[in-house]
């Protein structure tokens, strides 16, 4: 077994200088200082020690690879647009339905269920919409209140799936639904609405943790009525954050950043082309256009981001002027502290999904027994 040195860890802990770790068998074997004379491979370049952090978890993924989570028919499908997210730190996340059929979705609980089964790059599954107010790029004629079926539909979901998100507006859903969601182990997120603060705020209070791509898609921040902005600052336990420098301005980012950088979690909203050189797609019937950063509908309509999440980690950096350090933790353990309630340690016993950074740039992955170069 290797030893590989020349390091700083940074996890859920904190940041640790000068450490030395060993993996075997997929798994971190050991971490700890290394000592002095003890054969290593140096893992430092230009004579500055590599930062080494658990991958990325990226909670908001509607595809890569090519397809669309809606897409996928089998349970290699929703691995292999997974496995497009790999190249930008991505080693877990959720995929993401956006609003759609009942029966399409009780579809897609069973497809991703399965898959998270054999892969556990797959986190669970997202539902945003179809129980939203505010379309966006969604399809408007899927939009709907939630149903007592559909609660049923998402209780059964939350027993056979690692975790189900769900991003819903205050409008289509009632404090009883967010409640009773909330006590089956759903993570409640609001979004895509055009509710005022008072009524987010209820739904914060009813059971909603999370806040779904702050700032899009919601009623905006206004001193005399803060609208779902300023409930999301004032009251989310956690919120989602689209840094590409397109969906959100800067100045917002560092609005984000200075009122609940330790809620923040940053996410890419990534769409089929992800992986791809694609230029155009298909979603819903519709033609969406990659260019310039952007991906956007016939009307301009943004339609999810064209990023990675070491691109967002970037993007948030140079916004806010703080440090990568600072930032890194919005993409690995934010999220991870979301889906389990715990930081992400890099720690013996614990799987070798790692990263290894130089400056901001990402060298490579940890595999089972070393680091393959990206």
């Amino acid at each position: 077994m290797t030893l590989y040195s020349g390091l700083d860890i940074l996890d859920g802990d904190g940041l640790r200088a000068d450490m030395a770790l060993r993996l075997t068998e997929g798994q971190i074997a050991e971490v700890r200082h290394r000592q002095a004379g003890e054969p290593a491979v140096d893992l430092s370049q230009d004579g500055q020690r590599a930062l080494v952090c658990p991958g990325f978890l990226d909670l908001q993924v509607n595809g890569g690879a090519g397809l669309m989570l809606g897409e996928c028919t089998t349970p290699g499908d929703v691995s292999r647009l997974a496995s497009a997210h790999r190249a930008g730190g991505t080693t877990g996340l959720m995929p993401t339905l956006i609003s759609d059929s009942g029966s399409e979705i009780t579809r897609i609980i069973d497809l991703v269920a399965q898959a998270a089964t054999d892969d556990p790059a797959i986190l669970g599954l997202h539902l945003e919409g179809p129980h939203i107010a505010v379309a966006g790029a969604h399809d408007p004629a899927q939009l709907r209140p939630m149903t007592d079926a559909d609660l049923m539909r998402y209780k059964a979901a939350a027993a056979v799936l690692p975790h189900l998100l769900i991003t819903l507006a205050p409008e289509q859903v009632t404090h009883a639904q967010i409640a009773a969601l909330t006590e089956a182990g759903v993570t409640v997120s609001l979004g895509h609405s055009s509710a005022g603060y008072d009524a987010a705020k209820a739904a914060y209070a009813a059971g909603a943790g999370h806040v779904t791509h702050l700032f899009n898609a919601m009623s905006g921040l206004h001193h005399r009525e803060p609208g779902m902005v300023g409930a999301a600052l004032d009251h989310a336990p956690w919120i989602g954050l689209i840094a590409d420098g397109v969906h959100v301005h800067d100045a917002g980012l560092r609005l984000a950043w200075a009122t609940a950088r330790d809620r923040l979690i940053l996410v890419t909203d990534a769409m089929a082309v992800a992986g791809t050189s694609k230029a155009h797609f298909n979603f819903a019937g519709r033609r969406i256009t990659r260019a310039g950063g952007r991906l956007t509908l016939a009307d301009g309509t943004l339609a999810g981001a064209d990023i990675t999440m070491i691109d967002a980690v970037r993007h948030m950096a140079r916004a806010t002027g703080a440090s990568l350090t600072e930032v890194l933790p919005l993409a690995f353990d934010a999220p991870h502290r979301l889906v389990t309630g715990q930081p992400n340690r890099i720690t013996p016993g614990r799987p070798a999904r790692l990263l290894c950074l130089a400056g901001d740039r990402l060298t490579s992955l940890a595999t089972g027994e070393g680091w393959q170069r990206i």
